[in-house]
């Protein structure tokens, strides 16, 4: 018997991936796909919508079923403006002030979601992930850079699309320049990359953070340094979020969160000791890894219909 399940098509577009999947409403994934991100998906976004749609219809037809596609949710990078359904800023993927949802809408002839990847993925943890029951949560996903996405008193905040920039708090005003063209912001220090890079520059060795960290745990000492250095820098940004928005719950997700308790033990104890009468928020591992994404936009958009 073929599956004639209604589904909505969720897309997450990264910096060099788009991850996508055909979601039903109980947010079970029917199929999913992975596709590169173009180099000018600013220049007709719709088209690549469509062109991912038709991919993940096909699979779905492939493995028997007949799925009704009611909607679409797509999810990017950067500064977004969901109520109006524009990329403000993508620095990575090259855009300001993009219209996505119309576009995509109009390209696969239904109605179209569009929001922050981020926020997106705090969504998905506070339903389906490790956030489900908690009410004030900052998501902080580790890897090439460092992102944000705040819920307090169970709202997420948007703040127009500004909310959450973490990864640009500064923790060391003496520090390296960021992309941003700031100068020591957390991600010149607490993001995988700033791991690697300076572990390489101490070393002369290129390996992946979660090399460092395992090196770092065996009591190398070149190792031990940069990681400190990296954890100390997310718990300055981390105590400080704390402090402002009043949190009881980090979730950490990304790449760097794969190193598990070699993070988030030193982590805890450092955020520990820089807090003092705040009440002390359970920092944990996010629960839906990659998948948050999609599983966001895929909220974001059967809420919408």
């Amino acid at each position: 018997m073929s599956d004639s399940r209604e589904v909505v098509a969720a897309i997450d577009v990264g910096g060099t991936r788009i991850k996508a999947a055909l979601v039903d409403r109980s947010y079970q994934q029917l199929t999913r796909i992975t596709h590169r991100t173009p180099p000018d998906i600013a220049a007709d976004i719709g088209s690549v919508a469509s062109r991912i749609v038709s991919a993940l219809l096909d699979q779905a037809r492939g493995e028997g079923g007949e799925p009704t596609l009611v909607g679409c949710g797509m999810v990017v990078p950067g500064v977004v403006d969901e109520r109006r359904g524009i990329g403000r800023l993508s620095v990575n993927l090259g855009w300001r002030d993009l219209p996505v949802a119309e576009p995509v809408g109009r390209a696969l002839g239904i109605p179209a979601t569009v929001g922050h990847d981020v926020r997106a993925g705090l969504l998905a943890e506070s339903r389906l992930g490790a956030a489900r029951g908690a009410r004030n949560v900052v998501f902080l996903p580790v890897g090439t850079g460092v992102a944000g996405a705040l819920m307090l008193d169970g709202r997420l905040v948007s703040a127009d699309g500004w909310a959450g920039e973490v990864g640009h708090v500064i923790v060391d005003p003496e520090g390296s320049v960021c992309g941003c063209g700031s100068r020591g912001c957390l991600e010149t220090v607490g993001s995988a990359a700033a791991v690697e890079q300076a572990y390489a520059r101490d070393t002369g060795q290129r390996v992946g953070a979660e090399i460092v960290a395992g090196r770092a745990a065996a009591g190398e000492p070149e190792a031990a340094a940069v990681w400190a250095r990296a954890v100390d820098a997310l718990a300055r940004a981390i105590a400080t979020t704390v402090s402002v928005t009043g949190v009881d719950l980090v979730l950490i997700g990304g790449g760097l969160a794969e190193s598990g308790d070699l993070l988030l033990a030193p982590l805890r104890r450092s955020v520990d000791d820089l807090l003092t009468f705040h009440r002390r928020p359970r920092l944990q591992r996010a629960a839906l890894g990659d998948r948050a994404g999609c599983l966001g936009a895929a909220c974001l958009t059967w809420e919408a219909l």
